[in-house]
This record gives structure tokens, C-alpha cells and sequence, in this order.
């Protein structure tokens, strides 16, 4: 965000211009259609300052806005009868830290040809999920760049964004054009630069226009001071500008809750996402099948015979039939898809890695489902476009994935349909946002592998053993005693005749395991893989006591949701890190203190204590055969036929 100068040359501060006939107005702005377009560009560019400048040039700011831009500009020190231009858009106290904007900051004007929604984006690396936010619903992106610098990162990773997020026409606005005495070669240089970098990412049209922000030039008048220039305007670029938005015929209902206010009305309610829809249509509720007729469509403003995309509607169907918030509605004649794996493109968030094998929430639309990365392709270089190879996802990087559900959901793929190929991750423990995605296409695997029927189950080789199933999963810092009470608790169980077997780290790491290192990735995927061998070893009927350090509680909140909650025992063996380190039975500890062992748990590696563990063992100061006789009689509360 750029502030103006005093000796600035900027009109002074004015009323807005009279409309004569309100009436004409409304009816005149209702005929209108309307275009949103974000700004986007490096930090500092003047993308706050512009949006300004397209406002006071619109003359439709409201008095209350002029009289607190006035006090606010002279606040920060600009002159008199002058005003701060970027504060129309971060104004809000919420909206700046620092004079930079971090929020995405949404305006609407007007022009005698077209209404305006503008989404100003922040600048800053570390804003980019912001960015992202803008672009989902934009149609246009004007891309600034300061003429004194040229494209930059960011630069390239917003026109990276705008493209996979469907945007297809760029004005490039290279501002700041009075700092370099409006040169036209620096110009020329900058246009066929970013066109390059366009024709690469196949945006449809790029409009490059020479401007100053700060002043005024090219943004609603034609400069003076660039006769060179013989393109448009901005705000002429903005009224005239056609999109072509490719549309999707197929009536997409996502329900967003069953509205009943009373026992004799049943409603579905929602935004049409994609077509349309008419009393007297019949619809199908893809996860099950079930058609019905709709009877009525419900608006606040009382029953509709048809709703088209974007309509916020509650629709009556004339049966009964099984549907819920989460499930998706589409015309009968015009089914869609599901499916539990696909390969997206991935935009991640967060300051916290993305690994693979790690389970997260994934939100579709309004579904909700588990997921986790099973592979990461390449990750994207934003300024050569180049594919790098890739093991785990850092803040703002781009790359190509793999992605496994825990249940099917209603899909496509973003190309055909925004509302059906994008997707959020969200971490299971904070609730953050971690990562965007839009689906690029579904796996094959997903129709190929079905699970194969079995004629003994579970509960027959449960019968044989006589005693059920368990996993009983041991964490605690290496060194803290849990092969040790593991391997007392299986004699213990042993002697009573209980089929049992202990799936030990270090074994584990011999042979399963024996590709994966000591990294966050290779810890994920070490527990993953020890929680799917343990969930086939309790299906097999036997008692299975695990023996892993399993130092983060994603992964061990993972292992419980695969195994089941009623059937994992999750022993936490609290023994102090000093403890631990004093016992050293392998010599880890000395060698991490000598900084020959990387990522060890405890000295360089986090370890994350279980919140609700079923059995704490405070192995310091409790004895093996006591710390036994803890987990077997929570054992036998879970278990009547193992006490």
C-alpha cells in the first residue's frame, strides 16, 4: 500500500456527484451486469491506491466514507484538501497492520456501463491463502507491477494462481510509470515479458496499459504524458471487457441444512452452485440413488416456479427421501460422479509441513470426508514453471498430488465445474485452513480396487480365539519403557491363553519399514503403515500391542479412527525426558547431543503428549508388573471375554 505525498497531485476533496432521478438510477444499475476482478501483484505495487483511485473516480463514495477519509488522511499526515486514496480500501483498523493490507478487502462501485465488485489482495509471500480467497469468485485480474522493478516472485506466482483458479483475461497495470519518467521502452520490456510468461500459462488475453495510480494517468482519463500509448484505459478496460465463462448446464444442489420449522414442512435448503431447476423436475440424491419430484421452490421472497445458478433457495420434494446436509442433489437425467481418490492440484497454507499419509478433513462443497496426501507428483517452480521433485508441502508451494479418502463424495474436475472441484484441507486438531485444491482428474484405482468379500469374518476367528480383537498402542519417548511393559503385558496375556502379537519399532523398521528415515514424512507414514498392518492383525482376531514412539497426535488420532475407537487402548508411557536420556539403552540420546542423529524425538524432533490417553504409566517410579495390571484392567472393562 502506497500513501500519498503531500505535494502529491491529487483532486481535493469533494462531494459526490447528485443523482436527479433516483428512481432512473435503480432501474438503470438493475439492468446492469456485473464483473468481479481482483488486484493482485508484489507488495508495494499500489494495488490499495488504484482500487482508491477507481472509487474517487466513480464519484459514488457516500459522505460519511468522504468526512472519515478526510480525518483519516490528515491522521496520517497528508495535506490539507488532499486525501490518503489507499485508506478507502484499508480504512478498517482489521484490514492493516503495519500500513500493509493482510485481509482480502472486498469494494463495489459503479459505472454508467457496468457494477463492480473488486477484490484487493495482499502482496506479502505469506498472504498468499488471501489471494487465493479473491481469485475463487474473480472473472478478471488486474496484475500490478512496479515500473521500476519489473515482474518479481510474487508477480509470477499470482498469475501462476489466477490461471489455476480459471481466471483467462489479465490487465496488466504497470504502475508507478512517473517514477521512471514514463518511459516507453521500460514499458515495451515489462508488456512482453509478462505476455511470455502468459502464453505459458494459456491466459486468453493480457492488456498491458502504462499508469500512475498516485496521479491518475490512464486510469479514466488518457495521459498526456504517454502519447505512445494508443491501448485503453483502465476503467474503459474494465466497462468493456468480455468473459466468456463457460457454463455448466448441469443442476448442481449442494445442501447446506433440512430446514423444519414445524412438523408438516420439510425443506432442503441451499444454493443452486451450477443450471437450474423447475417445479415438477425430478432430482436424484447421487450418494444414494433416491429420486424425487420437486414441489415447491422457497425463497424468503415467497415460491418460484424455476432457480438458476446462484439462487439461495429451499426446495420441497414431493416424497420423502433419505437426504441431509453434506449430500448433493442433481437432475435425475444428468447424474454425477463420486469417487474416494483423485489428483489435484494443491496451493498449501500453512506454516505447518503438508505430509504425506498425514489424515486431514477435506470440505467439498458441503461435504466432509477424511483425507490424506498418498503422493506428491512435483512440486511447481512459480517463476520457471519448471516440475521439482517434492516430499513434503511447505507454505505457499504449488504442487501436483495424489489424494485418498475416507468415503466417496460427489466430484469433478475444476475445469467443469468450480463448485464440484474445489476443495479445502483442514487440520483435524486446530481447525486451521491448511490447504486449497482443485481436482485435476479422478484416480483410476478408485474404480478398479473393491473390497473383496470374505466368508470368515471377524467375528468367527473372534469366536475361534475365544476373546475380541484389540489394539493396545504404546507411545512415549524412546527409551521410556514401552517394549518392556509391552512385552510383560503379552506374557501376562500369553499365559492365559490369549492369541497375541507386538508390533515393535525398531522390528518394524527392519523390514516393513526399513525404506522410511527419521523425517516428519517418514514418521507419518512409519505410523500409517504400522496402524494399517495392526487393523489386519485385529481382524485376524488377535490382541495387538504396538510399540512406536508415534510422537504426533494426528497420526495416532489416524490409527484410532482406522483401528476404531472401541477397539483402541491408547497407553501413554510418561517417563521424563531426563529419564529417558539417563537410561539410554541404545545410545541415542549421546549421539544426539553430539549432533550425529538428526530429528531425534525429545532433543531435535517434537513429541506431542496424548490429550486422553485410556492408561498413563508413570514408568519412572511404577513398577513393569504394576503398570501391567493398569492396561489389563482397562482391558477387561472393554473386553468381557479377555478380563
Amino acid at each position: 500500500m502506497s500513501r500519498l505525498p503531500k505535494a502529491a497531485q491529487q483532486p481535493p476533496l469533494r462531494s459526490p456527484a447528485k443523482i436527479s432521478d433516483l428512481n432512473s438510477w435503480i432501474a438503470q444499475r438493475a439492468q446492469q451486469d456485473t464483473l468481479r476482478f481482483i488486484t493482485c501483484g508484489n507488495v508495494d505495487d499500489g494495488k490499495s491506491t488504484l482500487i482508491g483511485r477507481l472509487l474517487w473516480e466513480s464519484q459514488q463514495i457516500f459522505d460519511d466514507q468522504l468526512a472519515e477519509l478526510a480525518v483519516d488522511s490528515k491522521r496520517h499526515g497528508t495535506q490539507a484538501e488532499q486525501v490518503d486514496l489507499a485508506l478507502l480500501v484499508d480504512g478498517l483498523a482489521a484490514e492493516r497492520e503495519q500500513g500493509i493490507t493482510i485481509d482480502v478487502a472486498y469494494r463495489f462501485f459503479s459505472t454508467p456501463r457496468r457494477k463492480f465488485i473488486v477484490a484487493d489482495t495482499p502482496g506479502h509471500e505469506q498472504y498468499t491463502r488471501n489471494m487465493i480467497t479473491g481469485a475463487s469468485s474473480a472473472e478478471v485480474a488486474v496484475v500490478l507491477v512496479d515500473a521500476r522493478h519489473g515482474l518479481q516472485t510474487q508477480t509470477r506466482r499470482h498469475a501462476r494462481l489466477a490461471s489455476l483458479m480459471g481466471i483467462r483475461h489479465i490487465a496488466l497495470a504497470i504502475n508507478k510509470m512517473d517514477l521512471v519518467q514514463f518511459d516507453k521502452a521500460c514499458f515495451q520490456t515489462i508488456a512482453h515479458e509478462f505476455e511470455a510468461l502468459a502464453n505459458e500459462l494459456g491466459i486468453a488475453s493480457v492488456t498491458s496499459m502504462p499508469l500512475s495510480a498516485l496521479q491518475g494517468d490512464n486510469i479514466t482519463r488518457r495521459s498526456k504524458r504517454t502519447p505512445w500509448y494508443d491501448g485503453p484505459t483502465l476503467m474503459a478496460y474494465l466497462e468493456t471487457i468480455t468473459v466468456d465463462t463457460a457454463k455448466e448446464e448441469r443442476f448442481v444442489f449442494p445442501i447446506q441444512w433440512v430446514n423444519r420449522p414445524h412438523g408438516n414442512f420439510r425443506g432442503l435448503s441451499g444454493t443452486v452452485a451450477s443450471g437450474h431447476i423447475s417445479v415438477g423436475e425430478t432430482v436424484r440424491v447421487t450418494a444414494s440413488g433416491q429420486t424425487s419430484q420437486i414441489e415447491k421452490i422457497v425463497t424468503f421472497d415467497g415460491d418460484m416456479e424455476r432457480a438458476d445458478k446462484g439462487s439461495a433457495v429451499t426446495l420441497v420434494l414431493s416424497t420423502e427421501i433419505d437426504a441431509s446436509r453434506g449430500d448433493i442433489l442433481a437432475s435425475a437425467t444428468t447424474p454425477l460422479e463420486m469417487t474416494d481418490q483423485f489428483s489435484a492440484t494443491i496451493i498449501w497454507m500453512h506454516e505447518d509441513a503438508g505430509l504425506i499419509g498425514r489424515s486431514y478433513d477435506l470440505k467439498l462443497a458441503t461435504q466432509w470426508a477424511s483425507a490424506s496426501i498418498t503422493g506428491i507428483k512435483h512440486r511447481l517452480d512459480v517463476n520457471t514453471g519448471a516440475h521439482e521433485p517434492c516430499r513434503q508441502l511447505g507454505l505457499n508451494d504449488i504442487a501436483e498430488c495424489n489424494l485418498a479418502l475416507g468415503r466417496p463424495v460427489v466430484f469433478d474436475t475444476y475445469q467443469t465445474s468450480s463448485a464440484l472441484g474445489s476443495f479445502i484441507l483442514v487440520d483435524r486438531f486446530s481447525r486451521a485452513t491448511v490447504a486449497a485444491g482443485l481436482v485435476a482428474h479422478n484416480l483410476r484405482r478408485a474404480q478398479n480396487v473393491h473390497r473383496q468379500l470374505l466368508s470368515i469374518t471377524r467375528q468367527d476367528r473372534e469366536r475361534l480365539n475365544n476373546h475380541q480383537g484389540k489394539v493396545i498402542w504404546f507411545t512415549g519417548l524412546s527409551g521410556s519403557g514401552k517394549s518392556t511393559i509391552a512385552n510383560a503385558l503379552e506374557k501376562e496375556l500369553h499365559a492365559q491363553g490369549k492369541r497375541t502379537y507386538i508390533l515393535d519399532g525398531d522390528n518394524i523398521r527392519q523390514g516393513l519399514n526399513k525404506d522410511l528415515g527419521f523425517t516428519d514424512a517418514d514418521r507419518v507414514e512409519n505410523i500409517r503403515r504400522a496402524a494399517e498392518v495392526a487393523k489386519l492383525m485385529m481382524d485376524a482376531g488377535l490382541i495387538v500391542m504396538t510399540a512406536f514412539i508415534s510422537p504426533f497426535r494426528a497420526e495416532r488420532q489416524m490409527a484410532r479412527e482406522l483401528i476404531g475407537e472401541e477397539n483402541f487402548i491408547e497407553v501413554f508411557v510418561d517417563t521424563p525426558l531426563e529419564v529417558c536420556e539417563h537410561r539410554d539403552p541404545k545410545g541415542l540420546y549421546k549421539k544426539a547431543r553430539h549432533g550425529l542423529l538428526p530429528n531425534m524425538t525429545g532433543i531435535n524432533s517434537p513429541y506431542e503428549p496424548p490429550d486422553t490417553p485410556a492408561v498413563v504409566v508413570e514408568a519412572a517410579t511404577t513398577a513393569t508388573k504394576d503398570a501391567v495390571a493398569q492396561v489389563m484392567r482397562v482391558l477387561s472393562t472393554t473386553s468381557g471375554t479377555c478380563a
